[in-house]
């Protein structure tokens, strides 16, 4: 357990994407690649939750010939 008397600058948490440890600079991260890299994964949907629910269907087209009766 951390110093609570350690800034949490200085504290040697490890970068959540290669677990080295981490700069105030870059934080949580240990470098400016490893931000990047997390960005990346949010920007493609890496860190996306899988929807409990399946997609419901589309409702099926009228058919225009449909109901001319």
């Amino acid at each position: 357990m951390a110093d609570p008397q350690t800034p949490t600058a200085e504290r040697k948490t490890p970068c959540p994407i290669c677990g080295k440890p981490a700069l105030a600079e870059f934080r949580p991260f240990c470098s400016r690649r490893c931000a990047d890299v997390d960005l990346g994964r949010w920007l493609s949907g890496g860190y996306r939750l899988p929807d409990p629910d399946p997609p419901s269907p589309p409702p099926a087209a009228l058919d225009p010939e449909e109901g001319l009766g």
